[in-house]
């Protein structure tokens, strides 16, 4: 990455000049092909009065290959002139986040993929069956491509080349290109089951190159498959979970952790390409989708090689989608503040496509509140323009603006007031969850090739979408290893402690400001992640670790010995209320802060701080379908003042009385 631009904490800063300045991360997407040019100009004036500082600009390879298999920019088709409707940006003062693909999804049929590479039998996915994987998505079903597959990367890399040729010399400074997206929400096209691809000769090869780089030799393969006929040259990925012991489990974690390496490996060939295109000084970008925990996505494999990993936010208000909200956000502002990056919701829903179930306004509207009250620092609004296959965006598809986009930009304007982008909310207990789990939990995924992913966005967890054998253990470890996480969930909800959900394989960067680290275990965990852990407790972190103590490894392979565990402390939660006595226990040990909004139904809120731990804004967030009057205990006895409607709230007794409509979230300066 280049030093014209880099990723700071805030968003983007820029190197003028003048000196560094920085750019919120605060975007709106208009598809320019799905408009008249006459109508560019207005759709982008639009985007601006909002207050938004990029528009999000997707090109797809699809639209812009002719029938003879050559890109058009704009030569034949006016709409396709991207070089023109990114020079009316530039004019307008502003930046660009350039999106090509080669998956965009987008609502367009084939997800903007050209239909000759999805008819290519060489760069078909394949199923465990060897057939074509075909995505059942209106309008039109079509196979998917391997990401494995060889013929397909090299024609990814001519399409990239071609966008290279065409607004290479519109990366910044030159132009207004200040972030470059690598694919679009890499869930396997959302055929991502356990076992529903890639059986592509391409992708069975590069398991093959994965095995021996971890198993070195065919001795240890061996004993670990249970198999002594096996060969690096000759293995096979499993096709079926179809075993009756956890000491099976080694092929079929292979197989998980696989799909995170065809993906992570991917992605790297794709960003090498689009720096050889010309677009190698400015950082990279991937967004995961809604139910991105239980994909094959890893945030510690993408995120070595792709600079900016965000997020997707479609989501409707509602006590439960709300938790879904918090366990995301949380996860990603907490990564970011490790790393020093803005945390990014690469497509927040404004509108729908018409073939979902309705997102009103209020809904995109809390859901935005939601996600910067735990952490979000710039947003991209999907889609601030409408076109067609979509509805409800806040500026009309000729640029004419909504009521909504008032409600919008009062939103923006109200954030950039306080200075929201420098704000840090603490969050000094983490949730850990190994990766392990998230493996173990996509391979006894008891659904067949429909997506996890599906029954998590609807507030789901393992209970409901894993397979409950014991093999063997007594017990089911994915669902005991979620339960034991979402009871210290309940418990530190119920005192008011900030927490935020941590991923295992980065756990030593994310938990080392942490007060206190809670630990899933279903039984299994590598050796050298609980030594992560005892380095955690050695350097003063307090870490819980339960329900079950880690006798066997990350691949649920017994261990000759039963692990050290150093201070980390061990607890089964065997006790009823334990977790509630626990957290009860560190709020004064730890001096842990607490917030709490009373209320006769369920209410939450969050307090962000400045660089010297003042607070500074409090957001209390109402997910029901009715007005909840609550008493906020902060800690302090300042008054507070909402931004938007100018309310003053004068504190009595140390506790604020508020009163939150329906389905809203009210945010509020410290005064």
């Amino acid at each position: 990455m280049g030093a014209a631009v880099r990723l700071v904490p805030e968003g983007l800063e820029l190197a003028t000049s003048m000196g560094p300045r920085t750019v919120p991360l605060y975007a709106g997407a208009m598809h320019y092909w799905r408009h008249a040019p006459t109508d560019w100009r207005a759709g982008l004036e639009a985007i601006r009065a909002m207050g938004l500082t990029l528009v999000d600009v997707y090109v797809p390879w699809g639209v812009h290959e002719q029938a003879d298999g050559t890109p058009d920019f704009g030569a034949r088709d006016p709409r396709l002139d991207v070089r023109r409707f990114l020079a009316i940006a530039a004019e307008l003062g502003l930046y660009v986040i350039l999106r090509p693909g080669p998956h965009i999804n987008a609502e367009l049929t084939h997800f903007g993929v050209p239909e000759r590479i999805l008819w290519d039998e060489a760069m078909q996915a394949r199923s465990a069956r060897g057939t074509p994987v075909l995505l059942p998505i209106l309008p039109v079903s079509f196979p998917v491509p391997s990401y494995a597959s060889e013929a397909f990367l090299a024609e990814v890399e001519r399409w990239f080349s071609a966008v290279g040729a065409q607004l290479a010399d519109q990366v910044y400074p030159k132009g207004p290109i200040v972030l470059v997206q690598v694919d679009n929400e890499g869930a396997l096209y959302f055929r991502d089951g356990p076992y529903d691809q890639d059986y592509h000769p391409d992708a069975v090869q590069l398991f093959r190159q994965m095995l021996r780089a971890r198993y070195r030799t065919q001795k240890a393969l061996r004993a670990a498959w249970r198999d002594d006929a096996l060969t690096f040259d000759t293995v096979d990925p499993p096709r079926a979970l179809g075993i009756s012991h956890a000491d099976e489990l080694a092929p079929h974690l292979d197989w998980m952790e696989f799909h995170e390496h065809l993906l992570a490996t991917s992605f790297d060939r794709m960003a090498r390409m689009l720096a050889r295109a010309g677009f190698d000084h400015v950082p990279t970008s991937h967004n995961f989708p809604v139910g991105e925990t239980v994909t094959a996505l890893s945030a510690g494999r993408v995120g070595s090689t792709i600079d900016l990993l965000a997020l997707d936010y479609y989501h409707r208000a509602s006590p439960t989608e709300h938790l879904v909200m918090a366990r995301r956000t949380t996860e990603l502002a907490n990564r970011c503040t490790a790393l020093d990056h803005p945390a990014f919701g690469a497509e927040v829903g404004v509108g729908y496509p018409p073939f979902f179930s309705p997102i009103d306004e209020d809904d995109s509207l809390y859901v935005l509140g939601t996600a910067c009250a735990y952490g979000l620092r710039g947003f991209n609004l999907y889609m601030a323009v409408e076109r067609d296959r979509w509805v409800g965006a806040p500026i009309g598809p000729h640029g004419q603006r909504r009521p909504f986009a008032d409600r919008l930009q009062g939103l923006i304007e109200a954030l950039e007031a306080v200075n929201f982008r420098a704000l840090t909310r603490k969050v000094p207990v983490r949730l850990v969850v190994p990766r392990v789990l998230r493996r173990l939990g996509r391979a006894l995924h008891a659904f067949g090739s429909a997506t996890p992913a599906m029954i998590h966005v609807l507030g789901g967890g393992y209970r409901e979408s894993c397979f409950e054998d014991e093999l063997g253990l007594g017990y089911s470890a994915p669902l005991e290893a979620e339960a034991f996480l979402r009871r210290f969930e309940r418990a530190l909800l119920r005192r008011g402690v900030p927490f935020a959900y941590v991923s295992g394989e980065l756990a030593r960067e994310t938990c080392a400001d942490a007060a206190w680290a809670i630990c899933a275990s279903g039984g299994g965990l590598k050796p050298e992640f609980v030594g992560t852990l005892r380095e955690l407790a050695e350097d003063g972190v307090h870490v819980t670790l339960g329900p079950r103590e880690p006798l066997r490894d990350g691949r649920y392979q017994p261990l000759r010995h039963a692990p050290d565990l150093g201070g980390v402390n061990f607890d089964a939660l065997e006790t009823p209320g334990r977790a509630d006595a626990l957290v009860n226990e560190m709020v004064t040990r730890l001096a842990l802060p607490v917030y709490t909004a009373e209320s006769d139904d369920e209410c939450h809120v969050t307090v962000h701080e400045d660089a010297f731990g003042a607070p500074k804004v409090v957001f209390v967030m109402n997910p029901n379908r009715s007005v909840v009057n609550a008493e906020l205990t902060l800690g302090f006895a300042h008054p507070l003042r909402d931004v938007l409607s100018g309310e003053r709230v004068a504190p009595r007794a140390h506790r604020h009385a508020v009163t939150v409509p329906a389905r809203s979230v009210r945010f509020f300066a410290v005064e």
